[in-house]
């Protein structure tokens, strides 16, 4: 399919898992695809793999997001896709009794405060074109909660539920739509780091996924490419769910 022929995506954290999943199936779907990434290795690596540009940028950063979207357009003249999806969930990020200040202040710059600079400075791109379709990495954890608590990643992840929802409905009259992608675990290195190298930690996740098993990031990129796309036109300000059914689970089958 090429769906999304002619058009312009810009993916963070494009350089691995669900990002670089998301620049190879945009781009087989016809898009340009920006990487942007703060690994300059994998960055372009992942470029040159798609046919992309890459742009190195710190999502934190405002004049790294704004230089961006303005690489971006010197490049390719527009900007009708963007996926914001860097973030990060480190090990020192657990429960509220004992994840300290600095380490909640970390989580929340990079998985929220970057996906509010990243549309803050893309919307303007999109109102001059008269559309465009932006995607917010949440989670699955923004609808559900857990006792193995990630606590400033949970709260991040609420946030971008939330913010994606007003800016979908405060902008859908100018042709913009903005959705969170709301991935289930994911077959990731982040995810692998975390949960699955350790098989009782990863059982006692994989007990409530209905579909046994975590995601691969090919099927999240999916769903990235459908809210890209046409398909997904009367679709905004949604909480995008992706996965295996486990926010609508009780009891799992055996």
């Amino acid at each position: 399919m090429q769906r999304l022929a002619n058009r312009v995506a810009v993916v963070t954290g494009a350089g691995s898992g669900i990002g670089l999943a998301s620049a190879r199936r945009l781009a087989a779907e016809g898009a340009k695809v920006v990487v942007a990434d703060l690994d300059s290795e994998t960055g372009k690596a992942a470029a040159d793999e798609v046919g992309g540009l890459f742009v190195q940028a710190d999502v934190t950063s405002e004049d790294d997001v704004a230089g961006m979207y303005d690489a971006a357009l010197s490049a390719y003249g527009r900007v009708d896709i963007a996926f914001n999806n860097a973030g990060i969930s480190p090990p020192d990020d657990d429960s509220i009794l004992v994840t300290g200040l600095e380490a909640w202040r970390r989580v929340q710059e990079v998985n929220l405060t970057s996906v509010y600079l990243c549309c803050k400075h893309v919307i303007p791109h999109m109102q001059a074109r008269g559309g465009g379709s932006i995607i917010n990495t949440a989670s699955f954890v923004a609808v559900m909660g857990s006792a193995t608590s990630q606590i400033s990643y949970s709260a991040s992840k609420g946030g971008v539920l939330a913010m994606s929802r007003e800016l979908g409905v405060q902008f859908a009259r100018e042709g913009i739509r903005v959705n969170a992608l709301c991935p289930g675990p994911v077959n990731t290195p982040l995810l692998r780091e975390l949960f699955a190298a350790d098989p009782e930690r990863a059982a006692r996740r994989l007990v409530h996924v209905p579909m046994g098993r975590f995601a691969e990031a090919e099927e999240i990129a999916a769903a990235v490419a459908f809210l890209a796309s046409d398909d997904a036109s009367f679709i905004t300000a949604s909480g995008f769910l992706v996965d295996g059914g486990i926010s609508g689970a009780y009891v799992t089958p055996l």
